[in-house]
């Protein structure tokens, strides 16, 4: 709107609005009708400071505008109406009704804190005490007393071996020497009677032997020799001769086809075999050593150049786990030296299988 006292001319309205009319008589119309001509363009234009709108109103709308744009923009702090707290946020998740299932999503964060019945639970079962077998206590007892053992001899030592004969555990005569044939044979024992094996005659070990056995009699406890007699090679049944049985291992003193005496006797190894045929003894040395192996050779009956019959303390000790150079080896040093005393030079000598 304009106002009517403003002064306006129609020359200032023209050039200010553009919009200027003539009427039909050549001249400008009614100040009236050039301020209604020029209303309608200035409807869309910035209030003026003229328009008659009371002060209040106008600085509220002013401050209603300043607002508008504020929220418009970055999330600053406003001023008057905008101080009121802003409206709460809704929870993201409601706590789970007591009879629905627990998701994932509502458990808490932490592991809550154990119940009484996983503290108190009982025990993992403890193994069946009718199969559990308690450790054994150490034995504090002292070991049994050793009676017999390699090396000694001893008439105890023959009932021993004449003892383990009639359960089978020795299969040879008694000689009464404690060698590596007789622990062999106690080793043998012990392990069928669940003894602890140790080759030496201890009390337990004698206890269960004698309990086991009877008394020997005088022909168990004293053969002729430790294996039984092979029988007699014909050529050792007539005259003096020194029959020798590789077979059975022993030497049978025979005149006229009776047997004198006989022992055990062990022949050289397949590198230096004892020779076999027949033979007659050439030379006799009480006290003899080798000069070839420089070895005792007492009682030697030499019957064959270098081989004779002579005492071993090697196989008194050993037994038939060693071998000779070629000669007859015998291991009863009292019986080779009765022979030695009995033999003459020239008796015949015979060796054989």
């Amino acid at each position: 709107m304009v106002d009517a006292d403003s002064g306006w001319d129609g020359r200032a309205g023209e050039a200010r609005t553009g919009r200027g009319t003539r009427d039909t008589g050549g001249t400008w119309g009614m100040r009236g009708a050039r301020a209604a001509d020029a209303l309608p363009d200035r409807r869309v234009a910035a209030p003026d400071s003229r328009v008659a709108l009371p002060g209040r109103r106008v600085a509220a709308v002013s401050l209603v505008a300043l607002a508008a744009l504020a929220t418009g923009c970055e999330p600053g702090t406003a001023t008057g109406a905008q101080d009121a707290p802003p409206p709460a946020r809704p929870t993201q998740a409601a706590a789970p009704s007591p009879t629905a299932p627990v998701t994932e999503d509502a458990k808490p964060r932490t592991a809550p804190p154990p119940s009484p019945s996983a503290s108190t639970a009982a025990p993992a079962p403890s193994p069946d005490p009718t199969t559990a077998r308690p450790a054994p206590e150490p034995s504090t007892a002292p070991p049994p007393r050793v009676l017999m053992r390699t090396g000694s001899e001893s008439d105890r030592v023959r009932e021993l071996q004449a003892r383990l004969r009639q359960i089978g555990h020795f299969g040879r005569n008694p000689t009464g020497y404690y060698g590596s044939v007789t622990a062999d044979a106690v080793r043998s024992f012990q392990a069928k009677r669940r003894l602890p094996v140790t080759g030496s005659t201890d009390e337990v070990t004698w206890g269960r032997l004698l309990a086991m056995t009877r008394v020997p009699k005088a022909a168990e406890l004293r053969p002729p020799t430790e294996r039984p007699l092979a029988a007699p090679d014909e050529r050792c049944l007539k005259g003096r001769v020194l029959c020798i049985s590789k077979n059975s291992r022993t030497l049978a003193w025979m005149i006229d086809g009776k047997v004198v005496s006989a022992m055990d006797v062990r022949f050289g190894s397949e590198y230096t075999p004892t020779r076999e045929g027949v033979f007659e003894v050439f030379w006799k040395s009480r006290d003899h050593v080798s000069t070839l192996y420089d070895t005792p050779m007492p009682y030697a009956l030499f019957f064959s150049g270098g081989q004779a019959v002579h005492y071993s303390a090697d196989f008194a000790a050993n037994g038939y786990g060693g071998a000779s150079h070629g000669c007859v080896n015998v291991r009863d040093k009292k019986k080779v030296a009765a022979l030695f005393g009995q033999v003459r030079t020239g008796d015949k000598v015979v060796v054989y299988w």
